[in-house]
C-alpha cells in the first residue's frame, strides 16, 4: 500500500510503498479516505514526538474511512461502515488497523473525508475542557491558539455547555473565525494583553487551556479567578517557565494540569471515545457542532499542509487525503 514517508525535517515527505497492516483480533481495518494533519506529526518529523512503544512510525493520528475488514473479537461495527477515529500512529497510509473501541461512526450528512478532522481535536478538547478542566455552565473559558483544530472545537464545546468564551489569536481573521464559533471577548495577542483584558472585561476565568507554556504560564495565573484551572496541551513557547509564582498559585488555589492524548492507554482512549460519542456525536448530525475544515490537501501535496501548519496560517483543520 501506499503511505507518506517521513525522513527528518528538511527531507521533507514523499509517497512510498509498505506492507499492509495486519488486523488483530480486536482490530478492524480501515480503507482510508481522509487523515488529519496535527502539530503533532510536525514534531515527530522533528525528531521530538516519538509514537509510543510498539506503534507505527508512520505519520498520522487520525483518520476516516470505510472498514473493510475486522478482527474475531469485532461485533459492533461492519464491513462497509463509515468510521473515523484515533490511530497512535499510521495514519499516512492508504490503510491503518484501528481498536474497534476507538472509533466512531461519521455522523450523517458529513463528507467521509472531512470526518478525518473530528476525532483529535473534538477528543483533546473534550478531555481538556470536560474532565481535566470541570467546566459547567456559566463559567468562563480563555482558549489560546483560539483558530486552531483544537480551538475551533472547543469553541464549539464550551458554547453547547453554556460556559463563556475568550481566545487569543494572531490577527483579526482569526478572531473573527472565532467570533463565528461562539467566542465572546477576542484577544489579538501579537497587540494585547490578554491578562489586562481579562480582567477588566470579566474580572478573571474558570478555565484556561493553553498550548504555549513559557511565559504564559505567569501571566495565566495573573488571568484566573479563584479555584481556577489551567491545562497544558503544548509547550510551543518553551518547556521551561522562568520564576513561577508559587503564591499566585496558592493565593488563588490553581491547579495547573498538564496532559496529552497520544500516550494515553488503549482503554482510557476507548473510555473518551465512548463518552464523547454519547454525549456529543449526535450534536453533528443537527448542525449544533461542526468540523472547521481549512483546506484538504491530495497526499502528493501533504508538504503543503505542513508548510501552512508551520506557518501558523490555517484556521480550523487541515486535512490530507488520497486520490
Amino acid at each position: 500500500m501506499r503511505f507518506i514517508q517521513h525522513q527528518s525535517a528538511d527531507h521533507g515527505l514523499k509517497i512510498d510503498q509498505i506492507m499492509q497492516p495486519l488486523c488483530k483480533d480486536h482490530q478492524v481495518l480501515v480503507k482510508v479516505a481522509g487523515f488529519g494533519i496535527n502539530r503533532a506529526d510536525l514534531l515527530q518529523r522533528y525528531g521530538k514526538y516519538p509514537p509510543p512503544p510498539n506503534e507505527s512510525h508512520v505519520l498520522g493520528l487520525e483518520v476516516s474511512g470505510e472498514v473493510v475488514e475486522r478482527g474475531r473479537e469485532v461485533s459492533q461495527w461492519r464491513e462497509g461502515d463509515r468510521v473515523c477515529g484515533l490511530v497512535a500512529g499510521g495514519g499516512y497510509a492508504e490503510y491503518v488497523a484501528v481498536d474497534a473501541l476507538h472509533l466512531m461512526s461519521v455522523p450523517q450528512g458529513m463528507p467521509l473525508r472531512d470526518a478525518a478532522g473530528l476525532p483529535e481535536i473534538f477528543l483533546t478538547a473534550y478531555q481538556a475542557l470536560f474532565l481535566l478542566g470541570r467546566l459547567q455552565a456559566e463559567q468562563s473559558l480563555l482558549f489560546h491558539a483560539g483558530a486552531s483544530g483544537v480551538g475551533s472545537a472547543a469553541i464549539q464545546l464550551a458554547r453547547v455547555k453554556g460556559a463563556r468564551v475568550a481566545v487569543t489569536a494572531s490577527s483579526d481573521e482569526k478572531l473573527a473565525f472565532c467570533q463565528a464559533l461562539g467566542a465572546e471577548l477576542l484577544i489579538n495577542y501579537k497587540s494585547q494583553s490578554f491578562v489586562e483584558l481579562i480582567n477588566q472585561k470579566w474580572r478573571g476565568v474558570d478555565l484556561i487551556v493553553d498550548v504555549v507554556a513559557a511565559d504564559y504560564v505567569n501571566a495565566n495565573l495573573k488571568s484566573l479567578n479563584m479555584d481556577g484551572r489551567i491545562v497544558q496541551l503544548a509547550i510551543l513557547g518553551g518547556r521551561y517557565v522562568q520564576n513561577l509564582d508559587m503564591a499566585a498559585m496558592l493565593q488563588k488555589r490553581a491547579s495547573l494540569i498538564a496532559s496529552t492524548l497520544r500516550n494515553r492507554s488503549d482503554s482510557y482512549k476507548a473510555s473518551l471515545t465512548r463518552k464523547f460519542t454519547e454525549e456529543y456525536l449526535p450534536a453533528f448530525d443537527s448542525g449544533t457542532l461542526r468540523v472547521c475544515v481549512d483546506t484538504c490537501y491530495p497526499a502528493d501535496q501533504i508538504h503543503l499542509a505542513h508548510q501552512r501548519l508551520e506557518t501558523n496560517q490555517s484556521m480550523g483543520k487541515l486535512i490530507g487525503y488520497w486520490d
